[in-house]
């Protein structure tokens, strides 16, 4: 079977029939934003292309419909439309519709109103105003006049038969529309955006006041009803196999998984001579004593170190570490195949730590975003392992992984550990990557997480990391003189990792950093920090 098919089996198997908010995207940079939103009401929703046909949705039960924003002009030839199948679906079950942006002028385009390019741009922060004696159920609890942000340069000018205004600003009539009868409100601006302060309030009254969703996702029915539904899929001599880095993704899917099949899940830890300092010793200890996982290490550092060898270009590293991986976790997965064949069982299971937004990122109209860089996290097996996957995480967010973490009991330092990439120390190398200078920069790396956490500051950051630059400084060291690497500690703040600014460390701890790294570590006599946010920087370096 094909991966893209496993995939697609996958999210069927993982949706549990639960009720759900459908969240259209018409590619707007803010749409992952109104599932965070929604969720964070404990309100279950999934995202989707605005082009999903009828049929998908109808195989869930759909308790209310939000149209994103989008970059593109309703009017204009080639502008995605949602398919007359989905809105014969939401006139038959009656569905509750809400529109943001462009998805308020999507609802008025199709119904038989007007959007039209407006004189004036509505960009940034704007003041609604409730239309005189509105009483509209999406302003209930809310000022007559409230802040909202705006990001829009066409506008309707004529609301569809049926539709009455609600709200409005100096340069817009009708930024809040409804119609009662057939369910239907609109809204010019982007409630999901922290720059709106009473945006949350305007959702809980569409998703919970209108739609009647019940706030009941929790993490520990999450947890358990994944455990059920893995037992029938797995079945009593059934084994999964999956590989762990020790993060927190990886981590939370493999005690979830164990506590679902025991010792029938077979973890392969992959040590790639790229990770932090005695992070291999640490994370088999920890995942074998603590969370009682069937975790085999393979210490394929050699290997992989050869390879790189004389390699300096990122994405050439990226490519030899995925494809050794995936050589090396075959090898083991066809061991263990056969021992659990042997046996009497069969291993036909994949486990893998997939996120929401890789799913977003997926499914998203616009599809998935041009390649920066190819992602940080090994992809797809080869289709020869014939193996079907189970993404616990495939519904959550990175909060939202570590919430279940906690309900698992898995201890804070595990959950809230920083993300890792695949590579590991391989791209924060920068230019040829060898043992010595792994070394050096897990030196580095240690003494950086140790403050941060010592000081109090590493939950406070997103993620946190040392990069090794392929230049040297002069330096002096005692009445010598030095010539020697320079290295950048990385902090960010983030909640998605689709935006970052740096982190502002305080001066002390700088300090205290940089003198630990220059006295401690053997060939960095230099020390910087980065200020570059995200975008236009990325995160990593390479």
């Amino acid at each position: 079977m094909e991966t893209a098919e496993y995939m697609k089996q996958s999210s069927r198997l993982s949706n549990y029939g639960r009720p759900q908010v459908a969240i259209l995207d018409f590619g707007s940079q803010y749409s992952h934003l109104i599932a965070r939103r929604v969720r964070e009401l404990h309100v279950y929703c999934e995202l989707y292309s605005c082009q999903v046909d009828a049929k998908e949705l109808e195989e869930h039960e759909i308790i209310a419909i939000i149209l994103s924003g989008g970059p593109n002009s309703v009017y204009e030839e080639g502008a995605p439309h949602v398919s007359q199948g989905v809105w014969d679906l939401i006139q038959k079950n009656s569905i509750p519709v809400l529109g943001i942006c462009y998805g308020m002028q999507e609802m008025a385009h199709v119904l038989g109103g007007a959007v039209v390019p407006g004189l004036k741009h509505e960009y940034g922060k704007a003041i609604a105003r409730r239309s005189e004696g509105c009483n509209s159920v999406l302003f209930e609890d809310m000022p007559e006049e409230f802040q909202m942000w705006m990001s829009h340069g066409d506008k309707l000018s004529k609301v569809p038969d049926g539709f009455k205004p609600v709200a409005a600003t100096d340069n817009s009539e009708y930024v809040a529309i409804e119609n009662l009868e057939t369910k239907m409100w609109g809204l010019q601006f982007h409630p999901e955006v922290t720059h709106s302060p009473l945006g949350k309030v305007v959702l809980k009254n569409f998703v919970v006041g209108v739609a009647g969703a019940k706030q009941d996702w929790v993490m520990t029915d999450y947890a358990q009803e994944f455990i059920d539904r893995v037992v029938q899929q797995v079945g009593p001599k059934g084994h999964v196999i999956g590989a762990v880095s020790g993060g927190v993704d990886s981590t939370v899917a493999a005690v979830l998984m164990t506590r679902a099949i025991g010792p029938r899940f077979h973890a392969v830890l992959v040590d790639n001579g790229c990770l932090r300092k005695d992070e291999a010793t640490k994370v088999l200890k920890r995942m074998k004593e603590d969370c009682k996982v069937n975790l085999k290490c393979v210490d394929a550092s050699d290997r992989f170190l050869s390879k790189l060898k004389g390699v300096t270009d990122p994405e050439q590293k990226r490519k030899i570490i995925g494809t050794t991986f995936i050589d090396v976790f075959q090898e083991e997965a066809t061991k263990i195949e056969e021992e659990v064949k042997h046996e009497g069982g069969s291993c036909d299971w994949l486990l893998q730590g997939t996120l929401y937004p890789d799913v977003i990122e997926s499914i998203s109209y616009k599809g998935p975003s041009a390649t920066i860089k190819t992602h940080h996290n090994v992809g797809g097996l080869p289709a020869t392992m014939k193996l079907k996957l189970i993404e616990p995480l495939r519904e959550l967010f990175k909060d939202e992984v570590r919430e279940l973490g906690m309900a698992l009991g898995i201890d804070e330092m595990s959950v809230w550990r920083h993300p890792f990439p695949g590579p590991g120390l391989a791209i924060r190398i920068l230019g040829e990557v060898t043992p010595e200078r792994v070394k050096m920069l897990q030196e580095a790396d240690d003494i950086v997480i140790g403050e941060l956490w010592k000081s109090g500051h590493y939950r406070k950051i997103g993620q946190a990391f040392v990069v090794l630059l392929p230049v040297k400084s002069v330096g002096v060291m005692g009445d010598g003189r030095t010539y020697e690497f320079v290295a950048s500690v990385r902090c960010v703040e983030t909640t998605d990792y689709m935006t970052a600014d740096f982190y502002h460390l305080p001066y002390e701890v700088m300090g205290t950093m940089s003198s630990r790294v220059i006295n401690e570590v053997r060939g960095i006599n230099r020390l910087c920090y980065d200020i570059s946010s995200k975008p236009p920087s990325t995160i990593e370096w390479e």
